[in-house]
């Protein structure tokens, strides 16, 4: 694929917090490198879809699916950035990244240690497979949808705000979804306010 058939690539383009409470000896240039890791991931992805005169990625899947896309892409790459952490092994195990070497085989269905990664096109409250005490990491991203606009000039998908957290069981309110739907829960008021008071990367 040659350089000018390439779409746009996202840049992080907003404020880090230096005040925010890292964990686990995260640091601001891991969720930085992360970000950059992700947007070459996307622009690699949605470049040779478009090349073939396909949708975008995001354009093509339903958001929940894409949200779960951009939520293991940065858990991958915030793991390949950090000093301590590693990814979980265990099949769809809690919490996504865990300290490495605490775990035998860095594999765990329920930790109480690491922290867990949800991504969103909404305010934040994501929805997670149960209440429980745990850092909880949140991506929001945004993408341009105008119909107007050729698709290589609309603005690449972003995130928007970066937010973490530790919340405890207090902080959610479970969600029910009938006697066929699988019940999750949601950060509530209390653990949004936790969230956004310990923002990492803002717009």
């Amino acid at each position: 694929m040659d350089a000018s058939s390439r779409l746009q690539r996202a840049e992080p383009r907003a404020a880090f917090n230096p005040k925010a409470n890292l964990p686990y000896e995260l640091r601001l240039d891991s969720f930085e490198s992360a970000l950059r890791d992700l947007y070459d991931l996307l622009a690699d992805i949605n470049s040779a879809l478009v090349s073939r005169n396909l949708q975008r990625l995001e354009e093509m899947v339903r958001p929940a699916i894409f949200s779960g896309i951009v939520s293991d892409a940065m858990s991958a790459a915030l793991a390949r950035h950090s000093r301590v952490l590693v990814e979980n092994r265990f099949h769809n195990g809690h919490p996504d990244l865990i300290p490495r070497g605490l775990y035998p085989n860095n594999a765990v269905a329920a930790g109480d240690d690491g922290v867990e990664v949800k991504a969103t096109k909404g305010s934040g409250a994501v929805d997670t497979h149960g209440a429980r005490d745990a850092w909880l990491c949140v991506f929001r991203w945004s993408i341009d949808v105008d119909q107007e606009k050729p698709i290589r000039q609309r603005a690449p998908t972003h995130s928007v705000e970066i937010l973490l957290a530790r919340l405890i069981r207090e902080d959610f309110r479970q969600n029910a979804r009938g006697e066929l739907g699988t019940r999750t829960a949601s950060p509530n008021a209390a653990g949004l306010a936790k969230l956004r008071a310990n923002w990492i990367y803002r717009e």
